[in-house]
């Protein structure tokens, strides 16, 4: 009898990463979660997405970051590699910030992918994250997997790069590759720098929403488990080599976003307008014509839906206790609101 299935995850304490074990999970895979815990958010959000993974019998933690973890004993013996570890966001990538970019998205992936190649006799494929904000500014929309990637910051360009470092691995040296370009992810548990997040926690707050831009910029949003089985799909062995975008099918702007959060929580946005930040894509929409053909990938969660499912996960997460569930006793420290960030 065939023993299950093991699989590495990477950023398995981050929003995506950690859905993605509970899914893998329950369908019988054995999960190696791996997360360095970097500052980038508060550590007890990234604690509170493992709590249901800690549990389980089949899944195993490991504290480490990519860059100095001994990642030969984890690769000899896992069948699937995630790689969802990243830093995020696109306005903290200018200027002196762009290193641990450099980091944690271009040096950590080249690392892991040598890894795989000189320890992973078992590893059957290996799934890379990408973004959308491998695009750029593109001119042509709906954006297909054979624009030329142009980024418009530097995390889209360290996006890229790994993105190209995973793919050259697969045709120099036929490391089984794929990968993913998320078009923004939302759903329970989404990174507090991301905008729903900041939405929602504003809106329950009372607090003001600043917008970066006219707010008739337009994203192609995604729920959180249509990404999660874009995953699954992608260990097709014909998924091998290839880039497929992740859309949810719900492009709209901002100002229909806030219209649609005031329908959902009864609350009116108080919303500024403040100029447009430097890095943010205008628009954004995938075409998933590959996945679904390819993949036989298909969106099944609305945005009206995931937006409901999401609010109530803030509420319950952030205002629903005996004083609200952060260290400062509150809610997320910074300014609410911000623009949609082009990335994942």
């Amino acid at each position: 009898m065939m023993g299950r299935p093991r699989s590495l995850v990477t950023g398995a304490a981050g929003f995506i990463g950690s859905h993605l074990s509970r899914r893998l999970l329950a369908e019988g895979h054995e999960v190696i979660g791996l997360d360095g815990f970097t500052d980038y958010y508060p550590r007890w959000l990234k604690e509170r997405n493992l709590q249901p993974l800690l549990s389980h019998p089949a899944f195993s933690f490991l504290d480490a970051d990519l860059l100095r973890a001994d990642l030969e004993p984890l690769i000899r013996t896992v069948d699937y590699v995630f790689h969802q570890a990243a830093q995020p966001g696109v306005r903290g990538s200018w200027g002196k910030g762009f290193e641990p970019y450099v980091d944690n998205n271009v040096k950590a992936t080249q690392r892991l992918l040598e890894a795989v190649k000189e320890h992973g006799e078992k590893v059957k494929h290996l799934v890379y994250a990408s973004s959308s904000s491998v695009y750029g500014n593109a001119p042509e929309l709906p954006l297909h997997e054979e624009v030329l990637p142009r980024p418009f910051s530097p995390y889209g360009v360290t996006k890229l790069a790994a993105e190209y470092l995973s793919l050259l691995y697969h045709e120099n040296d036929g490391l089984p590759v794929t990968a993913l370009r998320y078009f923004t992810v939302y759903g329970p548990g989404q990174r507090p720098d991301m905008a729903f997040h900041k939405f929602l926690k504003a809106l329950f707050a009372g607090e003001e929403i600043l917008i970066y831009g006219d707010g008739e910029q337009t994203r192609d949003f995604t729920y959180i488990s249509d990404a999660v089985e874009a995953n699954l799909l992608a260990l097709k062995e014909v998924a091998v080599g290839k880039v497929f975008n992740v859309g949810g099918g719900s492009r709209v702007t901002v100002n229909a976003i806030l219209r649609l959060l005031q329908e959902i929580t009864g609350v009116k946005p108080r919303v500024r307008y403040q100029k447009a930040q430097r890095g943010d894509m205008r628009h954004t929409t995938a075409d998933i014509r590959r996945a679904r053909e390819i993949l036989g990938f298909s969106p099944k969660v609305s945005l009206e839906e995931g937006l409901k499912r999401e609010a109530a996960w803030v509420e319950e997460t952030f205002f629903q206790h005996d004083g609200p569930c952060h260290e400062t006793g509150g809610r997320m420290e910074g300014a609410p609101g911000g623009g949609p960030p082009p990335e994942t």
